[in-house]
Formats: structure tokens, sequence, C-alpha cells
């Protein structure tokens, strides 16, 4: 039911079963053997043959047998839990440890006692015996788990990394070798979730307690390295259904009581989706100083997932999610996706009912965001690519860059042209000569099939409201590079085919839509004049048609059809 309820599209699912479905059998080549060793012996009859005794060593394995005994191929996921939690409590997060292990991602958990003050007595027994409370609570609910009683990480810095670049993100404060992840290799290939205090061994090979942030960064670094260096191969005989595992972190969990990031759009409610790219330090800005009570950790854990990631690979993600909401963890490892995605208008998800508290904070390493406002600053080499990938046509290249350079408002650009929005500002033509307020029309939208999935088209189209229909409210001023939130929202217009495939996606976030012919056009109302003017009317909110709506959708449609085509034929 769960997975069910996650309502997983079939990109999802194809993603799902990339992750975790079996691994095909490697082609093996042909053995080249010499004339003479292929052919039998003069004195070798059939009947020698039929009587020679099976090798049971050498028989391969059935691989529908197989298939039916493991089918699945196990990943690892990093689990940072923030206890104290009562019995109740962690037999809820244990159930949902036991699903995710059913579904192929088998957790390696590392505790924090937030109660428990650094340096008092007694502390390190405190940590050993709520190890063995979790491990039983797991056990309880039929999974195998095996405490990791001993340091496996180093404290301090990995040799070396005192002469690497500078990075934009905190830098582990410990470290681990291959060689000291045998514990967490030998159970997780015994089908066990090792369940590992936050201890590190210091410069006098004595045990100390440290930061559980400090060990999870650690073993995300360490994990993907100690994969690096496997070399990750297999030999010939591997059947695609072996017991082993993949060691690098598939994702990262963080559970504690408080739930996700609060968001200052949504008035202290939990952020659904945060590019930790570019956002992260905004949300430290605009953290709210009476959140530090109700969210002691929140911007610690921040900080944890952008270290982690940077580690992980780049279809990695990180949820933080509140020990009432465990069902959310097995939507997001068939999704990879937010509870509710972030880029629906804002009315709907205000009164989104799966918004609460308790709803998780998906985060990705996601990609920094741009705006453009000339075509001089557009590489038009990677938009051409982009934008031929995208679409899978053939750009008319002339007759589309004279026209940006006489219509372009801006451009939006996702990391190195992984994805772009670009508005155009388009006139009524009267009598030969342009007239009326321009019309903010969305030229194109596009985003790389590599990157599609992994939160970019999000990213995109939160930058573009914020540029456009969103523009003058508080909640638009993220740092995409463009104008912050300052200054007066506008209407954005669109068009599509009618048989384009991406129109629900486009039904959902539109505030309309009209029907011309072959076309489908859509728009986006101005959020602050609608705010604006339901205000003025109180409790009678908005009406059917406004003043200001009356013949607009005319004059739109007469406008965007007369666009000429971007594609070759």
């Amino acid at each position: 039911m769960s997975i069910l309820r996650a309502n997983p599209s079939l990109r999802d699912t194809r993603s799902y079963f990339a992750s975790f479905g079996p691994r095909p059998k490697p082609a093996l080549r042909p053995s080249v053997m010499p004339v003479e060793e292929r052919l039998p012996a003069p004195s070798e009859t059939y009947e020698a043959e039929e009587a020679r005794p099976p090798d049971i060593h050498q028989q391969p394995r059935s691989h529908v047998v197989a298939s039916i005994l493991n089918p699945i191929h196990r990943r690892t996921a990093l689990v940072k839990l923030q206890t104290p939690f009562t019995d109740r409590q962690l037999e809820s997060i244990a159930t949902g440890m036991v699903y995710l292990e059913k579904l192929g991602l088998v957790s390696v958990l590392v505790i924090e006692n937030d109660r428990l003050p650094k340096g008092e007595d007694g502390e390190r027994a405190a940590l050993l015996e709520e190890t063995m409370r979790i491990v039983s609570a797991l056990e309880n609910q039929g999974a195998k788990a095996r405490p990791v009683l001993g340091a496996v990480v180093r404290l301090g810095p990995k040799p070396g990394d005192e002469d690497a670049e500078q990075r934009d993100f905190a830098v582990p404060e410990a470290h681990t070798f291959p060689s000291d992840l045998v514990h967490i290799r030998s159970a997780l290939r015994a089908g066990e979730i090792p369940v590992i205090p936050p201890l590190a061994l210091d410069s006098f090979c004595r045990t100390v307690r440290v930061d559980a942030n400090d060990v999870v960064a650690a073993l995300a670094r360490g994990m993907v390295e100690a994969t690096e260096a496997d070399g990750h191969k297999r030999d010939a005989t591997y059947d695609g259904y072996s017991d082993e595992f993949d060691l690098t972190p598939l994702r990262l969990m963080i559970i504690n009581k408080e739930g996700g990031v609060p968001s200052y759009a949504r008035s202290g409610m939990p952020h659904l989706l945060v590019n930790l790219d570019a956002e992260t330090s905004y949300i430290s800005e605009t953290f709210d100083p009476r959140w530090r009570a109700s969210h002691p950790t929140a911007l610690s854990n921040l900080s944890l997932a952008r270290t982690c990631l940077a580690y992980m690979p780049p279809s990695s993600s990180a949820v933080m999610v509140s020990h009432r909401s465990p069902s959310s963890l097995i939507a997001n490892l068939i999704t990879n996706k937010p509870a509710v995605s972030s880029s629906l208008p804002h009315a709907l998800l205000q009164g989104n009912r799966k918004l609460t508290p308790h709803t998780p904070t998906l985060l990705r390493r996601g990609l920094p965001i741009r705006v453009l406002r000339s075509v001089a600053e557009i590489d038009k080499p990677k938009l051409k690519a982009l934008l031929e990938q995208s679409f899978m046509r053939t750009l008319d290249e002339d007759p589309f860059w004279a026209r940006l350079e006489r219509h372009l408002d801006y451009a939006i650009v996702a990391g190195d042209y992984s994805g772009a929005a670009i508005v155009t500002r388009e006139f009524e033509e009267r009598e030969g000569a342009t007239s009326g307020t321009p019309i903010a029309y969305l030229d194109k939208f596009a985003v790389l099939p590599s990157h599609q999935g992994d939160g970019t088209v999000d990213f995109l189209w939160v930058a573009l409201h914020d540029e456009s229909y969103g523009l003058g409210l508080p909640f638009s001023a993220n740092p995409n590079g463009g104008k912050q939130g300052e200054g007066e929202g506008c209407d954005l217009v669109w068009r599509s085919r009618a048989d384009n495939p991406v129109n629900k996606w486009y039904f959902e976030r539109s505030s309309g839509h009209l029907r011309l012919g072959k076309w489908i056009m859509f728009w986006c109302d101005a959020e602050k004049r609608l705010k604006t003017v339901e205000g003025r009317r109180g409790s009678a909110g908005l009406s059917i048609v406004e003043e200001w709506e009356h013949d607009r959708l005319p004059r739109w449609a007469d406008v965007i059809e007369k666009i000429p085509s971007s594609w070759k034929p």
C-alpha cells in the first residue's frame, strides 16, 4: 500500500528497476580452442560421455531459480538516527527500515543522542546501550541487525586534504580507509543492518565520542572511495544474481523528531525540495531565530546533506524526515521525489493536505541557477545542443538567433546548460506597428534527458516562477541571479502541441488553458495581482472574470499563433 500511495510514474518505475533490478549477465566471449581439443578422441564414444558424472561445481545456476531466490540488486543507504525515541517510535522507524530492505535498500545506521551532553561520565556506556536498543527494535520487526561497537572512522582530516583545492562544502572532521569498513562489509554481506555509535579513533588510538555528522560524512566519502578502489568489476562467471552489494550510498536519510528544514516561503512549514548548490546559503540567512528552538539541528543537517551528496553519485538524494513519517521513506525510494512538487502554484501548495509540519524535505545536489539578460551572454553552441537533445529536432539557427536578438527578455540557465528557460517579449502588431503591453512568452523550456528526474525540471520552473508570475512576493526572493523578488509580476503565456505528453505537467502548473487547433495555450496569472484583488474583495474572493481579464485571451492567442517555428522542417 505504501508503494501504491507513492503513485510512481513510468519514469520512476524504470529508475527504480535500473538501480535495484537484477543485473543482466555479461556476454561471455567464446573461447577459441585448438581444433584437436574440440574433436573427440577416436576411442571416446557417446556412451562414455553419457556415463561421465556431472561436475556439480561447474554447473551454472539457473537464472530462473536465482532470480526467484534473490530478485533484487541490493544497494546501501546511510541513515542518521537522532535519538532518543520511545519504544513505539522506534518500532515505527524499524518497520520502515525493514520495508526498505525488502525493496533492496539496506541501511547503515549511525546513531546520535541529542540529550546526552558530550564529556559526561558514562556517555560511552549510554551510547552502547542505545545502540543495542536499536538493534533489538530492528530484530523485533524481523530484520537482522549487527551492532558495530568499535570505531570505524578516524578523527581529523584525511591525509592529503590540506593540499586539496578549496571546496564549497564542509570537509568532514573525520575520515576512514577501506580497511576500516571490514565490519560494515561483513554485516551487509550477511544481510544484516549495521548499527554504529558515533565513535572515532584519535591520533593516540583512543576511542572517543564525536559528532554523528562527522561519522556519517566520513562514511559517505569512505564508502564511495572503497567502491572506486574495488573497481566494482565482475569476473566472467558473474551471473547477475550474486550476493554481493554496492557499497556506494544511494540515499542519505536523516530521521529525527523535528522533520525537515523550515521554509520562509511557507511560514515555517518544511521545504519540499532543496537545490543545495543554489539555496544553502540563502536558507541559512533567512532561517528565523524562532525556529532554532523547534528545529535545533536543521542547519547542521542541511550542511551534512551538502557534504555527503558532494561525494555520492549525482543520482543520489537526501531526505530529512520525522519519525512520524516512516512511509515517506518508501515513497522517496521508489520515486526519488518530494511528497508534493515544489513547482506547483503556491495556491495549491498552501491548501494541500499532504503538507504538514512532518512533511519530509528532499535535498538534491542540484545545479547553480543564473539569469542571462542578453543574447551576447548566451553560449550558443551549448544552448543549441540542449534544445536539440531535449526536443529531438534540428534547430533552424539563423532565424532563431535573429528572433532572440529582437525579442529576448531573459534566459534562465541551470548548471552548464543542463536546462534552460527562454522568455521573450511579444507585442501585438497593428497596421505594421507594435502596440499594447508586451506579453511574457515562454519560448523554450528544455532539460537534458540525462537530467530529467533529478530535480532539475522543478528547480528551473521555480526560478521561472520567481522571475515572472511570482515576482513581487516574499517567497520569490530566491538567489537565482535574477531580480530576487523585487518588481511586479506579470502573466506568463506559452503554447504546446496538443499531443505533447508533457501537457499533463503543464495543466498542473498553469492557471488555465485554451485549445487552439494543433496548439494548447497555457498561462499563469501574476500571483501578486491575484493576491491584491482578492484582498480588496475580502471574503467575496475573486469573481469568475475580472475586469483586467476581458479580451486578453483572444489577444494572446492572436500573438502566439503567429510566432514562427524554431525548427527545420
